[in-house]
């Protein structure tokens, strides 16, 4: 005989979770209950966007265009370090231009270089990098991201990649009343950075150029990779902090980056005076090719960061908006009158089960 079972059933189970027995609470939203919350958004982002406007007026910056600086060799006569190098890629041209800062600037100071129409964000762009490379891992194969800037006379380069290549190349130099003033060439690139993405080979030893024997430049470099930092032997290599920073693409097409720290230990301890200042420039980086531009940009900064304005504008337009729709819907709620019993957050208690 055949044991015949009964289907089971897909009733759910008799209990208060599953026939929907619990107590809940339902928000319902009215303009009596709703215009506090805009009101409390609106008293606490304007008192924000205020403050964050205050500390960026606070900031100190300074800008100056180099892009078309005259020539100051004699061989070029008058003509643009622009048209120069655009010319010729490999040549070199010098020149200087005299600015006046009109106001002491507070410690600490920062030198930042600018890039305009310069697009860092373009997506072949970004890929274009070896991160195992960087690493430290040298190997004689770079990554396929890489090309077509892998391999050069028949060697593999490091660092590879067009982020690389493009590397920013212009020397900066200040002057105040004829001295120099003293820049610092580290400690502007991210801790995260310097201490975990970017590592030397291991076998180097202190010996950079031997680590890197088997290995090309990358094909716009006027100096090998161990050549970077002619002044501190431990900020070459793939830990250049020159380098580290501009590894670091930006977001947008019109962009700064970290250039020098003042030294405010001796002579310029108060900050940078107001006077007369030279911007001396060993012009290397062509950009009038495709429409962009480079400046100087002297700044310092405050407890919120550099001078940035649209943060504080942002606070404040979202708590005028958020203060406007409190008042609509005061004047709603006084105009339409709802009842008591629709303004209250009420508890329900279903009765109805589901079987």
């Amino acid at each position: 005989m055949l044991d015949l079972q009964e289907p089971k059933s897909k009733k759910p189970a008799d209990t208060a979770f599953k026939q929907q027995r619990l107590p809940a609470w339902q928000p319902i939203l009215t303009a009596r209950n709703v215009m506090p919350i805009f009101f409390a958004v609106a008293a606490a982002f304007i008192p924000i966007g205020i403050g964050l406007l205050y500390l960026t007026n606070l900031v100190q910056e300074f800008t100056l265009d180099y892009t078309h600086c005259k020539s100051i060799d004699s061989i070029y006569d008058t003509r643009s370090c622009a048209d120069i190098i655009g010319s010729n890629r490999s040549m070199s041209c010098h020149c200087s231009i005299p600015f006046k800062l009109d106001e002491d600037f507070s410690p600490n100071v920062y030198m930042y270089y600018g890039l305009t129409n310069y697009y860092q964000n373009h997506r072949r762009y970004v890929k274009s990098r070896d991160d195992f490379q960087l690493l430290g891992k040298l190997s004689k194969t770079p990554s396929s991201d890489c090309a077509p800037y892998d391999y050069h006379n028949n060697k593999p380069i490091a660092p590879c990649g067009a982020i690389a290549n493009s590397l920013f190349s212009d020397k900066l130099t200040l002057m105040y009343n004829e001295r120099y003033v003293p820049l610092l060439r580290t400690q502007i690139a991210w801790k995260s950075d310097k201490n975990i993405k970017y590592q030397n080979p291991e076998h180097s030893k202190g010996n950079l150029k031997e680590a890197f024997k088997d290995f090309e430049k990358p094909i716009d470099w006027r100096v090998n990779i161990w050549e970077l930092d002619e002044e501190n032997e431990f900020n070459n290599g793939f830990e250049n902090e020159d380098l580290i920073v501009w590894m670091r693409t930006a977001a947008l097409p019109d962009f700064r980056k970290l250039y020098r720290r003042i030294d405010h230990s001796k002579e310029f301890k108060n900050g940078l005076p107001k006077g007369n200042y030279k911007l001396m420039i060993d012009y290397n980086y062509p950009v009038a090719g495709f429409g962009g531009t480079k400046s100087l940009i002297l700044s310092n900064t405050s407890f919120t960061g550099g001078k940035n304005s649209f943060l504080g504008y942002a606070y404040i337009v979202v708590g005028c908006c958020c203060f406007l729709l409190g008042l609509l819907f005061l004047i709603l709620h006084i105009k339409y009158k709802p009842s008591a019993s629709t303004g209250d957050i009420s508890i329900v208690s279903p009765s109805t089960s589901y079987q």
